[in-house]
């Protein structure tokens, strides 16, 4: 599948679209609350039984799992407008995975008969959902995948190019990606550390091949990057 269609199905601002407070259908909704989680926290755990959906109103929420031997492996960190805990809408009987509020975060709720309520005779809301929890255990497989039979440098270039690919833009033979993602962030979604992210970060731009800043990260020239 083509990167740029994965991100177009996660950069929609499915807060905007889903939010009681901005849905005529559930504007009244008596359940509907505001959840305030601090830095740190736990949203929800392995195994807890689901009854809610969540939607980032603000903040950073990272969604990880652990593999058989006990290693914590960093799934997503998402930001406000994305959605998570969704596979409950897919039968998950008990969360497989944990969500931590890696800032202090405000989440909207809904649950799940809320969201099916929602998603009731909306077709394109229904392919928009059932897409995104097809695309995030992709990703899931995919990172797996990755953990097992690449580098950690070939982890992270690849990672700087599926980044540019679903939210890079173009200018000539440039790329510029605009991320809130610290060094430490791309450490834990490509299970490296952040001394390594730094180290081939700063090679690559000793290289030529980047230039970075705390805003943004800038390619040179996608089809060298290596």
């Amino acid at each position: 599948m083509n990167p740029s269609a994965i991100w177009y199905f996660e950069c929609v601002d499915l807060y905007n679209i889903l939010c009681p407070h901005k849905v005529k259908a559930l504007n009244n909704t008596p359940t509907h609350v505001f959840k305030k989680y601090k830095k740190g926290q736990r949203i929800y755990s392995l195994k807890d039984h689901p009854t809610h959906i969540y939607l980032i109103a603000d903040g950073q929420v990272r969604i990880g799992h652990y593999l058989a031997d006990g290693q914590e492996v960093t799934n997503a960190i998402l930001v406000r407008g994305e959605i998570f805990g969704e596979l409950a809408l897919a039968g998950e009987e008990t969360r497989n995975d944990f969500a931590l509020a890696e800032q202090d975060t405000t989440a909207c709720t809904l649950s799940i008969q809320e969201m099916q309520q929602l998603m009731y005779g909306n077709r394109e809301l229904n392919f928009k959902i059932m897409k995104l929890i097809g695309l995030r255990l992709m990703k899931v497989e995919r990172k797996l995948e990755s953990l097992v039979f690449k580098d950690a440098r070939t982890r992270i270039i690849e990672f700087l190019k599926d980044a540019a690919s679903w939210k890079g833009l173009k200018a000539g033979y440039e790329t510029i990606i605009y991320t809130k993602f610290t060094h430490k962030d791309i450490a834990t979604l490509t299970g490296t550390s952040r001394q390594t992210v730094t180290t081939v970060l700063n090679d690559l731009q000793e290289k030529k091949f980047i230039n970075f800043d705390r805003r943004r990260i800038l390619i040179h020239d996608m089809e060298n990057l290596r």
